[in-house]
């Protein structure tokens, strides 16, 4: 089979929409989720999208060499972001307008007729104009802003009034409504705290004070998230976009199917290994479901998975790729930001629980294929490994450049970042002309080169090409920035209530009351409400919201229980049940993604997804009682981290607890070597128990902590042996009848 080549399907039934228009949805669904679903028709309105977002990669790369005040270059990054939302989002979709739009048709007939998916209206065109002139006043008037700090004037307080009503609208149309009615409420809860209950009540705050200090500061919309956003999100986005433009992707995929298409269940774990090698460089489950599973998936159900299991697969492993490092998305980044500890610190704490969350995945994809009685594809059928390997080989230098100095000199994440594109850029710009340049030798040796084939300019066109490969990345890397501006900036709407109406302390109380003080019951409360939030919002705002009000109340409420639990791991904790938000029916985004490929049920999809995604809904509660996982042996009394320098220790962690996965998710499947009783079940979870935390059963048991841990591990090993040997005495006894 050719690489890549998706195969039909001929048992569609009849009126069944094909393959590619489920493809094709899908990826409409990635388009208006992450990049904009507007494609103007109109060559000056598209060209106006296009100058714009080229405009503002160029200025995140000249800030990436030129800082400019923090301040000045939040305004112009928000300034792009909010313009090109009303611009490139519509503000409805095509076949159901609101009231308003109905209302206005009856006085205007051909009012918004056309399609808003291939023409801006002038109503957007006036919206993007004020929402861009309320985040560049601070830029145009910055030096009397600093004068008068604390006192707003007129022009500043309706400024201010405009841009929040605006942020607002722009969530709105490129997050969906979530976002924008929490920030209603907590934009509500400061003029309207005065008439609430006692535990929420405080004592109001005057419309100037709001406007200064969701406006004028650093506090509100140009806080923190949106000064994350500007100063490090952007390149990391930008060097995906280009290492996608460059074939990047493709060869991730290529390498994954040529590695593990022969294993049982090949494509399902070459999915997981694509998600996990896309997931380095991408911070977005749903575009991760899509540029994987459009190959993937396919093949999944050729080899006998189900649909919606074979998309289940796909989005579980493209959700888990925000776990990755050394990119983890936007919100890794705020984390950083927020604790205050460097952000290689932040990749180091969430490494092991990456990679045996990412492991785990594959052991559910195995026992999947053992359930299913799933063989391997031919290696026939199968692009050769080595080939494969070599011939891309060069999309590993960026990466490694990345990760080198990110990890190993441990330079800025901006420099790291920068240096990465620019040996991308380099790249993209070689690779074509020398691969030009190779094949005609090939021809040319094989005598069958054209004659009329003008070399130079075949080469020149290959050279253009890479140019034109380098435009595309830099319009997409912005693109897909539009929705995680917004984000940040209407989050920090959010972020400053809570700062200037204390709503941390009450959320404390009200919290503890509701858990009655039990903290297993309180980090429950807590997650559910990441995934309920999660499911109307991308991860980095859901992460934002649920940073600013749970994480404290989580070290809080554990120090009063004779916990500690350090703050990174319970930041950590709320970011991964924001990322677990996108596989979680009946809202999750990547798993009507995947639903729309596979051509399966959506909310079974979710199901199926959260099912596998499990051994992952663990870990963090594992992790904030035993941080060693995290890497961490302790918090001093400043609050520092203590990290673990024993690196033998750090392997036995790590092997340790791949087999606690592997026991649990053997224990939710029901199945290890052959079908699981009840009572192998149940052991498979006291194995996990045991392992996981072990300083809960020493006391009750003659064994200290790495004893109850070898336990563990032995038990499991013992039971797999067991049950091998029970499955070859039924095929003997099979043989013999």
């Amino acid at each position: 089979m050719a690489e890549h080549e998706t195969p039909k399907q001929d048992n569609a039934a009849p009126g069944q929409e094909s393959s590619a228009s489920m493809k094709q949805a899908a990826e409409d669904l990635v388009a208006m989720v992450e990049a904009g679903a507007r494609e103007p028709s109109n060559f000056f309105a598209s060209g106006v999208i296009t100058f714009l977002c080229l405009c503002w990669s160029c200025f995140q790369l000249y800030l990436a060499y030129q800082p400019l005040d923090s301040h000045i270059a939040r305004a112009w990054h928000l300034g792009f972001a909010v313009c090109l939302a009303f611009l490139a989002y519509p503000a409805y979709k095509q076949h159901t307008p609101p009231m308003w739009v109905k209302w206005t048709r009856k006085v205007i007939p051909n009012f918004a007729r056309r399609s808003i998916r291939t023409y801006i209206p002038y109503y957007d065109m006036i919206l993007a104009a004020l929402a861009t002139a309320g985040a560049l006043y601070i830029w145009w008037d910055y030096d009397q802003l600093i004068n008068r700090q604390g006192l707003p004037n007129t022009m500043d307080i309706w400024m201010g009034i405009i841009l929040i009503a605006l942020l607002l609208e722009a969530a709105r149309r490129s997050l969906g409504p979530a976002l924008t009615i929490l920030g209603g409420i907590f934009m509500g809860y400061t003029v309207f705290g005065p008439y609430l209950p006692e535990v929420l009540r405080h004592r109001g705050v005057p419309l100037d004070f709001i406007i200064s200090d969701m406006y004028l500061t650093t506090t509100g919309i140009f806080g923190v998230p949106l000064g994350v956003s500007t100063d490090f999100v952007f390149l990391f986005v930008l060097f995906g976009a280009l290492l996608d433009r460059a074939g990047g992707g493709k060869y991730f995929i290529d390498v994954a199917f040529s590695a593990l298409g022969t294993f049982r269940g090949g494509p399902a774990k070459a999915a997981v290994l694509a998600s996990g090698l896309t997931g380095l460089v991408s911070g977005s489950s749903i575009a991760n479901t899509v540029t994987t599973g459009t190959f993937t998936i396919p093949l999944m159900k050729k080899v006998g998975f189900p649909a919606y299991k074979a998309a289940a697969v796909e989005v579980a492993a493209s959700t888990n790729g925000q776990l990755m490092p050394p990119v983890m998305g936007a919100a890794a980044f705020i984390m950083a930001e927020i604790i205050g500890i460097p952000y290689l610190d932040v990749v180091r704490a969430a490494f092991l629980p990456a990679i045996i969350s990412y492991l785990a995945l594959f052991w559910v994809v195995h026992v999947e294929s053992m359930k299913m009685g799933i063989k391997a594809i031919p290696r026939s059928q199968l692009p050769p490994f080595f080939k494969t390997l070599v011939r891309g080989c060069h999309f590993i230098i960026p990466l490694a450049v990345l990760i080198f100095f990110l990890v190993i000199v441990r330079r800025s994440p901006v420099t790291s970042a920068l240096l990465a594109i620019e040996s991308l850029t380099v790249i993209m710009l070689v690779q074509r002309p020398i691969i030009a340049f190779l094949t005609m030798g090939a021809h040319r040796r094989a005598g069958t080169l054209d004659p009329a084939v003008d070399t130079k300019r075949f080469i020149a066109a290959a050279a253009w090409q890479g140019l034109v490969d380098i435009w595309n990345g830099l319009i997409m890397g912005a693109r897909n920035m539009i929705s995680v501006g917004v984000a940040t900036a209407t989050a920090g709407i959010i972020v400053g209530v809570v700062t200037i109406t204390g709503l941390v302390g009450r959320f404390i109380t009200l919290i503890d009351t509701i858990s009655m003080g039990n903290v297993v019951l309180m980090l429950i409360f807590t997650a559910i409400t990441s995934l309920i939030l999660g499911m109307g919002m991308p991860t980095t705002a859901n992460y934002i919201i649920m940073a600013t009000l749970t994480a404290p109340v989580i070290v809080q409420l554990g120090a009063d229980a004779g916990l500690v639990f350090p703050l990174v791991a319970a930041h950590l904790f709320v970011f991964y049940f924001g990322i677990l938000a996108d596989d979680t029916p009946p809202v999750g985004l990547a798993a009507y993604a995947g639903a729309a490929i596979a051509r399966s049920d959506p909310i079974k999809t979710g199901v199926q997804g959260f099912a596998y995604d499990l051994r992952t809904a663990i870990l963090p509660f594992i992790f904030l009682f035993n941080t060693d996982l995290l890497m961490i042996s302790g918090v001093t009394s400043t609050g520092d981290i203590i990290w673990l320098d024993d690196y033998l220790h750090i392997a036995w962690i790590f092997f340790s607890g791949t087999i606690a996965m592997f026991a649990f998710a053997s224990a939710i499947q029901g199945w290890l070597v052959k079908s699981c009783s009840w009572v192998e079940r149940l052991a498979l979870l006291a194995i996990c128990a045991t392992t996981f935390r072990p300083g809960a059963f020493a006391p009750y048991l003659p064994f200290d902590r790495l004893g109850m841990q070898i336990l563990g591990v032995c038990v499991f090993f013992l039971l797999v042996a067991w049950q091998m040997s029970q499955k070859k005495t039924k095929k003997k006894k099979k043989v013999t009848t």
